[in-house]
């Protein structure tokens, strides 16, 4: 498990909640705790998404890296880290498996467009995380 930092604002009274690491990945909520909740499952998903699509995993920033990198200007947000599993940088293996399994995943992978190997950590991640 690593720590993300996201950035909480409040507008009125909804929250938002963007990761600096990660551009795009963002939610919404009606309370500060359901934002957390919130961005977590965004997080997770963006990062599935990513390491489906053979995405290489940002460097994590600490929120001192992100104070400094706005400047020391939060404008009202508010900094937490969330603490998610982020895969490190990709490594190539060698695995043995049944012809016919393979055969079935490699199918599996083309009917959601994704690759083998993107298939199989969703997979695995999915099986880790209790889903």
């Amino acid at each position: 498990m690593r720590h993300v930092v996201g950035l909480i604002h409040q507008e009125g009274e909804s929250f938002g909640i963007s990761f600096p690491d990660f551009p795009g990945c963002i939610s919404t909520a009606d309370t500060f705790n359901d934002i957390i909740l919130r961005g977590e499952q965004a997080l997770r998903f963006h990062i599935e998404g990513m390491i489906e699509d053979g995405e290489a995993m940002p460097l994590l920033s600490t929120p001192g890296d992100i104070v400094r990198a706005l400047g020391g200007k939060l404008e009202g947000g508010t900094l937490v880290t969330l603490r998610i599993e982020v895969p490190e940088k990709a490594v190539r293996i060698n695995v043995t498996i049944d012809e016919a399994l393979l055969d079935a995943i490699d199918r599996s992978a083309a009917a959601e467009g994704s690759t083998r190997s993107g298939y199989l950590a969703k997979a695995a991640l999915a099986r880790i995380m209790g889903r």
